[in-house]
């Protein structure tokens, strides 16, 4: 028997109990630059117990579906963010937390426009650009101390497409 699960639209409700959704959805906070920029302001919600916020630029290979799920990590000490460079849809996993165990992954699909936040502590998959290569810029905690646990699943799941 395997662990199925669908893909779905990445939206701010269904992601709410893993982090944010970073998008614009309406009109923005205020203008700037002589009226010519919107600004949206506190689109997520940094986190770090410690250390300082750190900006990287990860450049990760393309997954296809159906796309295998062994392995999540958290980070105890800090929330992640990923902002995509290249428009490339990314597929988002996600789980609960039941007395240090990953449970019941979800998965999301990201459109155009849209980046993520991870709470710190959440249970997430890997960077998994789809169909094409992908580059971000990941804000996350840099400091001392190991900012990183994996669980590897006993079955991994496999995600599929609703499309496909």
């Amino acid at each position: 028997m395997k662990n199925m699960i669908v893909a779905s639209p990445l939206t701010a409700k269904a992601f709410a109990p893993y982090g944010d959704v970073i998008e614009i959805t309406g009109k923005p906070d205020k203008l700037i630059n002589q009226g010519k920029c919107g600004r949206c302001d506190n689109l997520a919600e940094l986190d770090f117990s410690d250390g300082i916020a750190g900006i990287s630029i990860f450049e990760s290979e393309p997954q296809q579906f159906p796309y295998v799920v062994d392995m999540v990590e958290r980070h105890p000490f800090g929330s992640q963010t990923f902002i995509p460079l290249n428009q490339v849809p990314m597929l988002i996993i996600a789980a609960e937390d039941a007395n240090g165990t990953p449970t019941g992954p979800k998965a999301f699909i990201s459109e155009n426009g849209q980046s993520v936040n991870i709470r710190r502590g959440t249970w997430h998959g890997v960077l998994a650009p789809i169909g094409n290569p992908g580059q971000y810029v990941v804000v996350d905690r840099v400091g001392e101390g190991m900012n990183l646990e994996e669980h590897r699943f006993h079955m991994p799941y496999i995600v599929t497409h609703p499309d496909l």
